[in-house]
């Protein structure tokens, strides 16, 4: 077996690739949820069996996201007692932005509204999951029209 590069070319990237580094820190991350992302991430993960798939702490363009659902451009945050502080709220902030110009929408709950209140955090989520344009499948992406012919 031969050896594999780690970081392609740049002319060479794959769309969606994720340096080491980036997927290091984010194995690392989900090692050390704190216990509401944990308690929530056990709730997500249920939401499969509906057809929605969460990644959790997935890095995205430059940024860790707690928890993405990528078909549906939702991504959900659990935010701790810091992001009340202005510089962190001014980051959270931007960061949105950035999201949001992705096409992405963005869900923030406190950390103590998951740990007291999951089921009310839940329900938000799936009307979020509901409310967001179902994916395009690849074969209706790729379909060509029919030569000479209305259907």
């Amino acid at each position: 077996m031969g050896l594999v590069s780690e970081t392609p070319a740049p002319g060479k990237r794959k769309a969606g690739f994720v340096p080491l580094a980036a997927r290091r820190r984010s194995r690392d991350m989900r090692r050390a949820m704190s216990e509401p992302e944990v308690k929530l991430w056990a709730r997500l993960k249920r939401l499969r069996e509906r057809g929605f798939h969460f990644r959790r702490q997935a890095p995205f363009r430059g940024y860790y996201l707690d928890f993405v659902c990528f078909s549906r451009r939702l991504v959900v945050e659990v935010d701790g007692g810091q992001h009340t502080e202005d510089a962190q709220a001014a980051h959270d902030a931007l960061r949105d932005r950035v999201l949001q110009s992705q096409g992405f929408r963005v869900v923030r709950f406190w950390a103590s509204q998951v740990h007291r209140e999951i089921d009310d955090v839940m329900d938000a989520i799936v009307l979020a999951l509901e409310a967001a344009a179902p994916p395009v499948s690849r074969s209706a992406r790729f379909t060509l029209p029919t030569r000479g012919r209305e259907r």
